[in-house]
This record gives C-alpha cells, structure tokens and sequence, in this order.
C-alpha cells in the first residue's frame, strides 16, 4: 500500500528547489528516487503537480505518495527494433533516442533488453539476469549503433575487443560554439560529479582515464558538427568531455547547453531538440567467431537530419550538411 506524507513549507524553508526541500524531510529516499516520484506526479504543492526545479513558499503543502519501485527484472515486451545486421552470435541494433539500454533505477519496462528479450529470446547470459545480451551501452537521449550478444562465447570475445580497446567507435555531434581547430583530442580524466550525482565531471583527481578524438566535419556559424572517436567508454564520455571545454552538446542541458539555440538576427530558429545531438554513426570489430572485421553504420535519425537542415538554413549555410554528416560517419579518425 502507498503511504501518504504531508509537509509544510516553513519560512526557512522558503526558496528551496522541491527536490532539495524533500531530500532533508526524507533522508532515507536517494535523490533519484525522489525525483522519479516528481516527475511520476507523486509529489503535489498545494494539491497540483509540481517540478523538481519549483521554489517552495512558506505555508505552502507537500504532499507525497510513496510508492515501491517496480521490481527490476528481464521480461519480454513487444517493442519495434531497428536490427542493422544478425546472425547466430550476435546482432547490431540501432538503438532510437529515449530508449534505455536496460533496466535500472527509473527504467523498469520500454528498455532495449525487453525489446530483444520479445523479438529474440534467450541472449548471453554474461552481463546478468538484467542485461541478457549487452556488452555495451548508449546514454538514453543518444541514439545509433550497439552490439548485442546472443551466446557466451561470442559475448567473452567482444568484450575482449572493448577490454583491448580494438573496436572502432565514430559518433557525430553537433556543439555550441566554433572549435577553433580541426581536429585534437580531449585526454581528462571523467569521475561522478559529487554535488550532482546524475552528472560526471572532469574535476576530481581521482577520475578514470579517458580520451576523445575529434574532427570538426562542418560550421555553421555558432555551431560545430564534429565527428568523434572515443578510445574509452565512460558514462557521459563525449558530453562531459566537450562541455569541459565550453561547448556543450546541442540539445544537452544537463551539461550546460540552452534549451533554445540562438540563430542570427532575423532567421528562424529551429524548435528546441528534445534529445541530444549525438549519435553513434558507425561500429567497427572483429567478428568473435570468423575473425573477420565487421563494420556497421546507422544513418542519422530524421529528427536530427531535420533539425541539421533547418539550422543550416537559419544560418545560411548552403552546404550539402546531410551529406558531410554520412561522410563523417562512414570515415575514421
């Protein structure tokens, strides 16, 4: 049974986030789980939904419903793929924007997993009962290529490969600013962000090795669309890395990107991405039981193509940048 709390805002309590306000009258929910319940519209401020970001008042109510997570487990759910290649020992999905990889805090239906789990069945057992199949992963918002392993042996043997960082990986993103160069490497170390445990960053010592190559494909006046290799695969890799160097990801407001992008004067700026700006365009491997080198590509969704061509336009660029985007796909850095 859901058990119901009030609050009521005092005057010191006054200005507070919400989500900062119910993480000290309930110490025992982690801040995840808190904002999962605002966002589901279990937390109420005077008796309508509210944000995470709303600013309490004093005397205002807080209710709160508590509710159970749903339980994490594999099940099959009838759920469209996009399968870019397949054998017996392994496939290549293209993974859209919005969908997890597998289940976890917030994400318990609607994953990746659940969606071969219905069209395949039974995967490699390896990654654990919650990730049958999965040898690597994509953020939620980032959309694009991913390996997906059908038995054991073939699971060992690709992940081998990532392990000896010998499979080719090429994103193509597009970010605020103009890169002043035309190609370098970003070598900072990645690490959870303390204050903001949804977020890593490049400031603490104590962060993992990761690097990042880069090549600018095109400008647009206040834009860059480059395409990047990363050599490791840490969680948020190429966003935290491109933000840590003042030009975040369109699209990417958890790592400082505007909701709205700015066009100059007098031009049409495309409606705000609800996604980020990146996406895995290419995949290159050895297959782990022929030995031959396996390469795939998946062409960049429509409504990055779209938002691509609108802001070209909005900047009067006339180049062709659909074509310059599947050229830095297909290539390698």
């Amino acid at each position: 049974m859901p058990e119901q709390l009030n609050f009521t805002a005092t005057s010191e309590d006054a200005g507070q986030r919400l989500d900062r306000f119910l993480a000290t009258k309930l110490p025992t929910l982690s801040r995840s789980r808190i904002a999962e319940l605002i966002d589901e519209g279990h937390i109420r401020v005077g008796g309508a939904a509210a944000k995470r970001a709303h600013r309490v008042a004093a005397g205002q109510r807080i209710e709160v419903t508590l509710l159970p997570r749903p339980s994490l487990d594999a099940v099959p759910e009838e759920i469209p793929l996009d399968i870019l290649y397949e054998d017996a020992d392994l496939l290549v999905v293209n993974k859209p924007a919005g969908m997890t990889v597998h289940a976890g805090a917030g994400a318990a239906r609607g994953t990746l997993v659940n969606a071969l789990l219905h069209h395949f069945g039974d995967l490699s057992a390896v990654g654990g009962p919650l990730r049958p199949g999965i040898v690597h992963r994509l953020d939620k918002d980032t959309s694009g290529v991913l390996v997906v392993a059908r038995n054991d042996p073939a699971h060992r043997r690709i992940a081998e490969q990532f392990q000896q960082r010998t499979v080719e990986k090429t994103y193509i993103a597009l970010v605020h600013g103009r890169l002043k160069r035309d190609a370098g490497t970003i070598d900072l170390p990645v690490a959870r962000d303390p204050a903001r445990r949804t977020r890593m960053t490049t400031r603490r010592r104590e962060g993992r090795e990761a690097r990042t190559d880069w090549k600018v494909c095109a400008r647009l006046e206040n834009f860059t669309l480059v395409a990047v290799r990363i050599h490791t695969g840490r969680t948020h890799q190429i966003r935290v890395h491109f933000s840590a160097l003042g030009h975040p990801i369109v699209g990417d407001t958890l790592y400082g990107a505007p909701r709205q992008v700015r066009v100059p004067k007098d031009s049409v700026a495309p409606a705000p991405l609800a996604r980020n700006f990146l996406h895995a365009a290419r995949i290159s491997f050895e297959h782990p039981c022929t030995g031959k080198r396996v390469t795939i590509s998946a062409p960049l969704p429509p409504e990055l193509v779209q938002f691509a061509r609108e802001l070209a336009r909005a900047c009067g660029v006339k180049e062709d940048l659909l074509a310059v985007v599947v050229d830095a796909g297909q290539g390698t850095l």
